[in-house]
């Protein structure tokens, strides 16, 4: 992907259920019609839980594409609104999208108009932190945690999800695909990405019990870090 040429951005948020409804009110402000939400579940320790003063792991996750202009506007926003950084305000990061369907690409372009600031370029040496997903079969996101934590990774935020299986992909793998999965989310530094991800490769790959695949996308801007999400 050549990321100088990404003009648009899929902005995530992680947090708690009751925060939702002020992010979709800066949405809504913003006139952003390309969002979608969906329920996620915490990693950290009980340790870190009673630290954080949080009385539950429970997590919304919330995400929309949008011109780069306006998501680094909306962050800015978001971050004041929510008070990234403190107890239970959650985390908002930016990932450079490569492309869109004619439809979404027309949506985008009508609100990068009506915003006021300009485009901005974005390349790879401008990454610092990473987003890593880690995608396995039900029951193992503990497994996963355990593996990232012993490279560095604080905690991640697991969605449940179900995977559309194709047989011929199975087979050709030599391996049955459970449909019920889960997705771990995790936010690494650049420098310790790697290190994650192989150690998760390691004890939850697609040849172990976990049945795992990882990727990782490059994050462009990132708030709300020193709540270890």
């Amino acid at each position: 992907m050549d990321t100088k040429k990404a003009a648009y951005r899929i902005l995530m948020l992680i947090t708690t259920p009751k925060q939702v409804e002020k992010t979709m009110e800066v949405f809504g402000s913003e006139k952003i019609t390309l969002k979608y939400q969906m329920s996620a579940e915490g990693t950290a320790t009980s340790e870190i839980m009673d630290t954080l003063g949080l009385g539950s792991t429970e997590k919304t996750v919330v995400f929309s594409i949008m011109p780069r202009n306006v998501a680094s506007d909306v962050l800015k926003r978001l971050q004041g609104i929510l008070k990234f950084g403190k107890v239970n305000s959650g985390i908002a990061f930016t990932i450079p999208l490569e492309g869109a369907t004619k439809l979404v690409s027309r949506i985008l372009e009508k609100m990068e108009q009506e915003h006021e600031n300009g485009k901005e370029e974005f390349t790879m040496s401008d990454v610092k932190y990473s987003v890593i997903a880690a995608i396995v079969d039900r029951g193992y996101s503990t497994e996963v945690m355990t593996a990232a934590r012993e490279a560095g990774a604080s905690g991640g935020s697991v969605i449940h999800s179900r995977h559309i299986s194709d047989g011929n992909v199975s087979s050709l793998f030599g391996f049955s695909a459970n449909e019920d999965k889960e997705i771990v989310l995790i936010v690494a530094t650049a420098e310790s990405r790697a290190a994650i991800m192989a150690k998760i490769s390691e004890h939850c790959g697609i040849h172990s019990e976990a049945k795992g695949a990882v990727i990782s996308l490059p994050i462009e801007s990132v708030v709300g870090l020193s709540t270890k999400e």
